[in-house]
């Protein structure tokens, strides 16, 4: 007799009800993976005889691809299945919803590395998710093409660069971009990096440029960009001032500190009977930066601090420093303190000392609130062109805040014949400190390591310099910026507060450089006053020519062409010709901080998702947030995704010296010796990529390489069982409705839907590791182990068009379906490979024919408790016979009556039999179902167990009890499927004898 399909049994629809549940074992059910030994219908053992009767799985499909092969039909497929057409496809069609992913620009000034593909990938896998969702994408990948690092890197080429024009500077920086450029898009287009390739955009593109001006024009008419006169950092090797996102710290900087003695003039009027003229006095002061006290001002003190007047027993001098310093400072000097009074900072007021070099000059004592008592003397040496605090002091009290110091970081005249032309941060230094010594003010000069800013770009130290520089007052946007990304979805949450701790620290946005590759500022200068012009008139003039021309035309074009008569005129000017075109140029974070206005489509020009690097955070994000708020007061983007940084295998930064850098082109294609650096394709550089946690440090090396091989190689084997097993099959008319199908392929359909649902969901949240990791465990516990184990004899030893067989051949086409889509976006080589593979046709390709389509019908959580107690009894039995072949047994199972035995029932119907439900689950020879244990068993055969039926969402709980008994099988070994169930062994069971009539065979 065949046992069927779940309808064939009466109490089905009762024992198995629908109501949902939790699985019990998370995955499906637990099964050993089993050996060539258990495998029923074993493929390398079949009689010569029956061979050509059993339906072995048939695929051209490869398991895997060796060496060149691998790279090799990745481009055959990218051109087979048009990849390069599957943008403007989706763009075209017909959408009720767009996605748009805004690509943050990268850098234009080298060969493609992990880092892009990391960035790059995680994008591509998002926006074939939305086409596959049906979405219209909107992702147009664009270059940050201005700037110092390209500028330096194709002047670098270059002899005699220092005597170059700006246009010959401006035409070497373009052309090193655009090879770059072109570099970095081939590279991109090889991952399979969805897009039009052929409309990108790209900073210096005239379009670009004025778009960026005329947000500048906005920012600037709102006054929220202003011109001043203050301390910037600045980079004497770039000769330009840097803004804080441009400088890195080198914790190992060593600067030549001093102490330093200013003596008192006017004794604080608290103080002078403390000091009383009998021994000099002095206030004591420290500094790391010698060069800076030809540029001192003034001498601060904490209002609030306690501050002591010591003498000195050595020399019987006095001097004031802070209370708490006294110890250290003494110990520092090699000398002790006598203390003789204590005061508060406050008492220091109208105090003031003479300049420690400059004679005549006189330093006040003024209180201040950035003066620190954790390390110094807790009195501060104020210069006011050399630091952004003493700036602001300067500025409350009147003081001169002239800078001394030229664009090279050299000493102007003004600073005297004994400096004058000495770098600051070498012989200047020096000089400086021979000054102090010439005139007995220096106490003690020591070498001092500690953090300092450097240059990004020459890797050189930077210096505070005043100079006159254009700024976003980011304090004035500030507030509303941080409201505005609080209704910002990011991903991770972390760093959120991370940017908003980020944008609290920020006061201003130092926007202008001193350089010629860049956006010219479109302002002129008066040549008697400097006053500047930059009104709506001379600004849309300069767009329009802007437009037309690109940049370029700043440089070449003569005044009378950039600045028109009635504009001067407008402003109150006279003659064109009496002003100057501005030499400056933005700041490149100023460049692609304005990249929504260029490229995001529509009137709201907001982006669904900015997906960056976390050094965004800081950068692009930033500024992107930055001039769109100060615009238009919104968020360029709904949802910001920060990933990590690329590291070694062991965590360590990435260098040549060490010898670990990972060049994407070598992963792909392989190296110089492939036994070193084999060729792994881009499906394996994109694997790292998804099953990577990519929002910590991603790590990437030859074993973490292998290993992701390794993976789509398993991933292969299981796709080419599936696809191999339904050879003859076409799921139009031979698929079986789920209502007919056996139950524990009407279980795999359940798991399938619940896998669908789980796997869209981690898409969704942009979590691509989770994808990976349910994926495999799918395919490896669910399918591998425990599906096809059971369903090989069932596949392979039945009729070719009998409904049993059709039922899990439906199963396996619904299962490659879901996978293959659940991993496309991931592996599109890899599925794309797969469709060109399939026996039956399958519209156009993966992308094309939409995402995971799975029937909310397929949920049937009350299959588990079937499904899932047979498995439990199958462990058991399998556990008991330890790594002995399953068919050589057949197996009693005694359940008491109840719930558990009419679930077993509906799995079998008759009492014993080698074809039910159950037996195949078991994959024994054949099983019994019996309410009592038969007479005269052995004990010690016996094996106990329980099983939890949890129905109702808990409304029924029944925790029942088995026993499993495994006997050594009585009927010979049928030599077509291998199994215990024939009356000989040179006659074929009953089952096979069946197949073979309805073959007209015998």
């Amino acid at each position: 007799q065949q046992t069927g399909a779940m309808a064939n049994s009466p109490s089905a629809a009762a024992l198995l009800p629908r109501s949902p549940r939790a699985p019990l074992h998370p995955g499906g059910p637990r099964s050993p993976s089993l050996s060539n030994s258990q495998q029923p219908a074993a493929e390398s053992r079949q009689d010569s005889q029956y061979r050509d009767t059993v339906l072995l799985p048939r695929s051209n499909f490869p398991a895997q691809l060796p060496g060149r092969l691998q790279p090799e039909t990745e481009v055959e497929t990218q051109q087979k299945c048009g990849f390069s057409e599957l943008y403007s496809w989706q763009r075209q069609r017909k959408a009720k919803q767009e996605f748009c992913l805004h690509d943050g620009p990268p850098y234009a000034n080298g060969d493609p590395h992990v880092g892009h593909a990391l960035n790059k990938i995680l994008k591509d896998i998002t926006n074939r998710f939305y086409v596959m969702r049906g979405c219209k994408v909107h992702y147009v990948p664009g270059w940050d093409c201005h700037g110092l690092p390209i500028e330096l890197k194709a002047l670098s080429e270059v002899k005699g660069a220092e005597n170059l024009s700006p246009m010959e500077i401006r035409q070497r920086a373009r052309e090193f971009a655009e090879r770059a450029i072109e570099k970095q898009k081939s590279a991109f287009i090889r991952w399979g990096v969805m897009a039009d390739w052929a409309n990108c955009y790209r900073t210096f593109d005239p379009k670009y440029e004025a778009n960026q001006l005329r947000v500048f024009y906005k920012m600037y008419d709102k006054g929220y960009i202003y011109q001043d006169y203050k301390p910037v950092f600045w980079s004497p090797s770039s000769k330009t001032a840097l803004a804080e996102a441009e400088l890195e710290y080198n914790e190992q900087h060593v600067s030549r500190s001093v102490y330093m003695k200013f003596p008192v003039l006017k004794s604080p009027p608290k103080l002078t009977s403390v000091i009383d003229g009998s021994a000099p006095a002095s206030v004591l002061v420290w500094t790391t930066q010698p060069w800076t006290v030809p540029s001192n001002q003034a001498v601060c003190y904490m209002p609030d601090s306690e501050y002591a007047i010591v003498k000195c027993t050595t020399t019987g001098e006095h001097f004031i420093l802070a209370a708490d310093r006294v110890e250290s400072t003494a110990a520092v000097l090699d000398t002790q303190f006598e203390v003789m009074s204590t005061c508060k900072g406050v008492d220091l007021a109208d105090g003031s000392c003479a300049h420690p070099t400059i004679p005549g000059r006189i330093s006040p004592l003024l209180p201040a609130n950035h003066v620190t008592m954790t390390k110094g003397t807790g009195l501060v040496h104020t210069a006011p062109a050399h630091g952004m605090e003493d700036y602001s002091v300067a500025s409350h009290h009147q003081l001169p805040t002239d800078c001394l110091v030229d664009e090279g970081g050299f000493f102007t005249e003004a600073a005297g014949p004994e400096l004058k032309n000495k770098n600051v941060l070498e012989e200047g230094n020096e000089a400086v400190i021979q000054m102090l010594q010439a005139a007995g003010s220096l106490l003690k000069e020591e070498k001092f390591v500690h953090s300092y800013p450097y240059d990004w770009r020459t890797k050189k130290p930077m210096i505070i310099r005043a100079s006159k520089q254009w700024f976003v007052n980011t304090a004035s946007v500030k507030a509303t910026a941080q409201e505005v990304l609080k209704k910002v979805k990011v991903i991770p949450t972390s760093a959120a507060n991370r940017m908003l701790e980020m944008l609290d620290r920020r006061t201003f946005w130092c926007i202008s450089r001193q350089r010629c590759w860049g956006v010219p500022i479109p302002v002129f200068y008066q040549k008697n006053t400097g006053e500047c012009l930059i009104n709506s008139e001379t600004v849309t003039d300069v767009i329009k020519i802007v437009e037309q021309q690109g940049t370029d035309a700043w440089w070449t074009l003569p005044i009378e062409q950039l600045l028109s008569k009635e504009a001067v005129a407008k402003a109150g000017g006279h003659d064109v010709l009496d002003y100057v075109k501005g030499q400056d140029v933005l700041d490149i974070w100023f460049d692609s901080g304005t990249s929504w206005a260029c490229v995001l489509e529509g009137a709201e020009q907001k982006a669904d998702t900015y997906l960056e690097g976390k050094d965004q955070l800081g950068g692009w994000f930033q500024s992107s947030l930055l001039t769109s708020v100060a615009a238009r007061k919104k968020a360029p983007y709904k949802t910001l995704v920060v990933h990590g940084f690329t590291l070694g295998e062991k965590g360590e930064k990435m260098s040549k010296s060490i010898g670990n850098v990972v060049d994407p082109d070598v992963v792909i294609n392989g190296g110089e010796d492939h036994t070193k650096d084999p060729p792994y394709g881009a499906d394996v550089l994109r694997w790292w990529v998804a099953e990577s946690n990519v929002f910590t440090e991603v790590l990437i090396g030859p074993v973490v390489l292998n290993a992701a091989r390794d993976d789509i190689n398993k991933l292969r084997n299981t796709l080419r069982f599936m696809l191999g097993n339904m050879a003859g099959f076409n799921p139009e008319t031979d698929a079986i409705p789920p209502s007919e199908m056996y139950i524990v392929d009407q279980y795999m359909l359940h798991l399938l839907q619940d896998y669908g649902s789980k796997v869209t969901e981690a898409y969704k949240e942009y979590d691509y590791s989770k994808v990976v990791r349910l994926l495999q465990a799918f395919c490896s516990r669910n399918l591998s182990n425990f599906y096809f184990s059971i369903i090989k004899d069932r596949l392979y030893c039945e009729e070719e068009k009998d409904p049993k067989r059709r039922s899990c051949q439906t199963v396996l086409a619904e299962a490659l379906d879901v996978v293959v889509r659940s991993f496309a976006p991931i592996l599109p080589h890899l599925a794309e490979e797969v469709f060109q593979h399939l026996p039956y046709k399958k519209g156009k390709g993966v992308f094309r024919t939409g995402w995971i389509n799975v029937s909310s019908a397929w949920k049937k959580p009350g299959i588990e408790e079937a499904i899932e107690g047979a498995c439990a009894m199958r462990d058991s039995f399998l556990g008991s016979i330890s790594g002995k072949n399953a068919l050589e047994y057949e197996v009693i199972i005694v359940i008491e009556p109840g719930l558990l035995f009419e679930l077993m029932e509906a799995l079998q119907a008759e009492e014993t039999s080698s074809v039910s439900q159950l037996n195949e689950i078991m994959m024994a020879s054949q099983t019994t179902l019996l309410s009592e244990l038969p007479k005269e068993t052995p004990a010690d055969a016996i094996i106990k167990g329980t099983f939890l039926i949890n129905l109702e969402g808990g409304y029924i709980r029944e925790d029942s009890s088995y026993k499993v008994i495994a006997l050594p099988v009585t009927k010979a070994k049928c030599p077509r499927c291998r199994r215990y169930t024939s009356d000989s062994s040179s006659t074929l069971c009953p089952r096979c004898l069946k197949v073979m009539a309805g073959k007209g065979s015998t």
